[in-house]
Formats: structure tokens, sequence, C-alpha cells
């Protein structure tokens, strides 16, 4: 679900709510559907504002560095990019990869995180390789 499409099931969540429990003339439905639009519109943080269709927050070749990632869509930098997709913008890692033209190795996690979290990994005993114990005959 896309951001637009989500703000407009919430303002008729909320108007519809309101509307069973309060008396409210037909007449005035729609400026309180709009007021109530707005209002939540209003809440999304300005610093935040996605990209026009098509534009990339910063160039393609400028979005990977190791220690974060930037988004092409908001120019957030991420250490991951796979939840900030799909909590902001509820696209996959595949969509937005066909969506800017990108390989499909290009990563959604930083290198140096990556990197970190394959060494935490490999250190924890759960990590670690076992030898196999021979059979019991």
């Amino acid at each position: 679900m896309n951001e637009r499409t989500h703000l407009i099931e919430l303002t008729a969540e909320i108007v519809a709510s309101f509307v069973s429990c309060n008396p409210l003339p037909a007449a005035d439905l729609p400026a309180f559907i709009s007021s109530t639009h707005a209002a939540l519109a209003a809440l999304r943080d300005p610093g935040e504002e996605a990209c026009s269709p098509g534009e990339a927050a910063v160039p393609i070749d400028e979005s990977i560095h190791d220690d974060y990632l930037v988004c092409l869509e908001d120019g957030r930098k991420l250490k991951s990019l796979k939840r900030h997709l799909q909590h902001r913008y509820g696209m996959t890692p595949e969509q937005y990869r066909a969506k800017w033209g990108l390989p499909a190795d290009y990563p959604m996690v930083a290198p140096a995180y990556s990197a970190l979290r394959s060494t935490i990994a490999k250190n924890h005993p759960a990590g670690a390789v076992k030898p196999r114990r021979p059979a019991k005959s």
C-alpha cells in the first residue's frame, strides 16, 4: 500500500468514526473530509518529501557508500533500505530496483553494516560450525 492510499484510508476511517457518533449536516461533510485529510497530510515529516516520479534524490552512482545507502526516493541515508521502502513507499526491493533501473545485485544493506553483521553472526556460538560426531553403531 502506498502512502497516498494509506492517507485516504486513514481519512475515511476517521471521518466514518466521527460521523457515526456525531451529527454532521450533509453539506458540511466534504469540508470535514478535506480538513481531516489536510491535517493528516500535514503530519508527514516535510524533510522526507519524495522526489517527483523519475527524479532520483541523488545520482545513482552516488547512492552506495560504505557506511550507508542513500534512498533514491527521498534522499535519506540508511544502513538498510528494505524496511524503509516497504514501510514508507510500499515497495519491495525488486520494485525499487525496477523503478530506478538498478541491477539485480544492487545492495539493500550498506556494505560495512553487512560485514559487521556477518562477523557478529560468525562469532556467535550459534553461527559456529561444529564438527559432526560419528554415528553411534
